[in-house]
């Protein structure tokens, strides 16, 4: 299980985002690998709230080279707090200040007993829906949200593709040795 950050970049989650995109690259190749074993693997690939807000948070205490004054680019720091201070919805101090602490902290989400079953459900959902079948997909995203997001991804990178393919083909060596080398008289 990773997340749908497994296929997107996300500002302030870059190290989150690259520790499920090695995790994919690994699941790519085993299946590869496990495939003449007639073994079928399935990344499943929840909303990253899913990851995030069912497991404890740890939180270092902030760097001033990281001031939101001196980055531009949104910190998980603040997305996770913001997102705590959501799901929370108390008065001040409120659970996303606790992770601005000069402490390492470490708390879990405070979510209710239903509301993590709800947030974990569609996950245990899709997995048991996928799990008879004899092709499963190589990946699987949960929830709308998700595949509209990913799709939209997808669409840029092929549109990049087609726009820059004659500049990756000029790269080919074969094409070149064709260009450079005349034809022999036969």
């Amino acid at each position: 299980m990773t997340a749908v950050t497994g296929h997107l970049g996300t500002p302030g989650l870059s190290m989150y985002c690259a520790s499920q995109w090695a995790i994919e690259g690994y699941c790519d190749s085993l299946a590869y690998e496990i495939a003449p074993f007639n073994i079928r693997m399935t990344i499943v690939q929840p909303n990253m709230e899913v990851n995030v807000l069912t497991h404890r948070i740890t939180s270092a205490p902030p760097m001033a080279c990281y001031a939101d004054d001196s980055n531009p680019a949104p910190l998980s720091r603040n997305i996770l707090s913001s997102l705590l201070d959501r799901i929370d919805g108390a008065a001040e101090p409120t659970t996303g200040d606790q992770l601005h602490s000069s402490e390492v902290t470490s708390l879990y989400p405070p979510l209710s007993k239903g509301m993590k079953e709800r947030l974990v459900a569609e996950t245990v959902h899709a997995v048991a829906a996928i799990g008879g079948h004899d092709n499963p997909p190589a990946r699987h995203i949960v929830g709308l949200e998700g595949v509209t997001t990913v799709k939209e991804k997808l669409k840029t990178v092929s549109e990049e593709l087609e726009e820059f393919v004659e500049c990756s083909s000029a790269a080919d060596i074969e094409r070149h040795e064709e260009i450079l080398t005349p034809a022999m008289p036969g």
